[in-house]
């Protein structure tokens, strides 16, 4: 069987990492993948926002599955342009994959199919945009509406900080045309959670839950990052969170995504909050989240690329069994550069010390040069994940193996899962 991966960070390593784990019989391809994909896959010069040139990747490849890492992709119709070309794609239409290309028709779709999420506004104006601010008061966030790699979401206390948002979304474009219509949105209380749910438009499967965290710096103070580290399974996530979660929200929206006529095939990944009155969405993407995948994919006991092949097709998980998982935990920490999320610095060496033994690094943003060195390439570089039988253990090899990764003005947290760790120690 040939699989082709689209891709280039450590979301798509861990995917090839794991398919590579449950068959090593398997032919697998990467475009353009990274320097520890291509440990495991034939990398293909083609970016992920080629279409073009990944549809004649694919005819030239005649792949059994292709299956496509970033929303980017997604949302430009690479979906479509393979399923055209009579390939099997694991991912979403473009029409569906607006479910994360655009804020307001994920909030429009779930205020209409009463799917629990919080109440907002979407605007073009900064007047306008402004006015609704102050009238749900704070605190509140501010969301550009497009496609913002994760960091297009501003949390603000006070109503000032809630204007300097807007005008950096809308009046500067610090997201481009990401930020071209702005949503305000009413704050939510709780804990996140992000849950995976494997589609095939009509069935879903879900995958162990985890959580992320997003800002740069430890306590969650800082600016909105693409992810910092994330941990599975959670343990305030039992199965009646995750059956409120199937029933509530996963059920209702693909049977809202059919209605509109573009069902959801793929991964549908739901950032949700833990409210009082019960799970609530955040957002919804199109795609495997990162660094969530990085720490769910190691535990996962089925194989992987059964589930992502029968959902390729309407309707091909009515016979699949449910997901099996080890009854493990897993912690990721990613390992970011100086700089990030703004301008990172690139183009030092990487060195990995003895303390990564045993543990999964995967690259994120690295590539290697001429003289054989492997050097920084974007700003998360390193996701440092470590397997374990408590989640105790697992952060604390997650951190040594983060703390073993060098390069100049490197930055990680050593804080992933501060909640976690305190229902450790609240039940010791």
């Amino acid at each position: 069987m040939r699989v082709l991966v689209v891709g280039s960070g450590a979301r798509e390593h861990a995917i090839v990492w794991k398919l590579c784990r449950d068959d090593q019989q398997l032919e697998l391809h990467a475009a353009p993948g990274n320097p520890g994909i291509a440990e495991s896959a034939e990398c293909h010069s083609v970016t992920a926002t080629d279409i073009s040139g990944l549809v004649a990747l694919a005819r030239r490849l005649n792949p059994d599955l292709v299956v496509v890492g970033p929303e980017a992709p997604l949302a430009a119709g690479i979906g479509d342009a393979l399923r055209d070309a009579g390939v099997a794609v694991f991912g979403p239409s473009a029409a569906a994959a607006r479910i994360e290309a655009s804020k307001r028709f994920a909030k429009e779709l779930m205020l209409a199919a009463g799917i629990p999420t919080a109440r907002a506004t979407w605007h073009r104006d900064a007047a306008a945009a402004r006015s609704a601010a102050r009238q749900l008061g704070a605190p509140l966030v501010i969301k550009a509406s497009g496609l913002a790699a994760g960091k297009g979401v501003t949390v603000c206390s006070t109503i000032a900080e809630a204007e300097a948002a807007i005008e950096a979304v809308l009046v500067a474009h610090s997201f481009g045309e990401a930020g071209d219509e702005v949503l305000v949105e009413e704050f939510m209380e709780g804990e996140e959670l992000s849950v995976f749910a494997l589609s095939d438009g009509l069935h879903f499967r879900l995958m162990l839950p985890a959580q992320d965290h997003k800002r740069l710096l430890e306590g969650d103070r800082g600016p909105n990052t693409g992810g910092m580290g994330a941990y599975s399974p959670v343990s305030i996530a039992g199965q009646k969170v995750l059956d409120e979660v199937s029933e509530r929200i996963v059920t209702p929206t693909l049977e809202a995504m059919a209605r509109a006529g573009c069902p959801f095939t793929g991964l549908l990944y739901c950032g949700l909050m833990l409210t009082e009155s019960g799970p609530k969405v955040v957002e919804f993407n199109c795609r495997f989240g990162d660094p969530e995948t990085e720490a769910v994919l190691p535990l996962l006991r089925s194989r992987l690329v059964d589930f992502l092949l029968a959902c390729s097709r309407i309707g091909g998980l009515a016979e699949a069994p449910q997901l099996e998982f080890l009854s493990m935990a897993a912690v990721t920490t990613v390992v970011a550069a100086a700089g990030y999320p703004g301008q990172p610095r690139i183009g030092d060496p990487i060195s990995v010390g003895e303390g990564a033994a045993g543990a999964l690094l995967f690259h994120a943003g690295t590539r290697r040069t001429g003289d054989g060195v492997l050097r920084t390439a974007g700003g998360r570089v390193i996701a440092a994940t470590a397997v374990a039988p408590s989640f105790m253990e697992a952060r604390e090899l997650s951190i040594r193996a983060a703390e073993s990764v060098s390069f100049e003005g490197r930055y990680y947290r050593r804080d992933i899962g501060w909640r976690e760790v305190q229902r450790v120690a609240r039940t010791s």
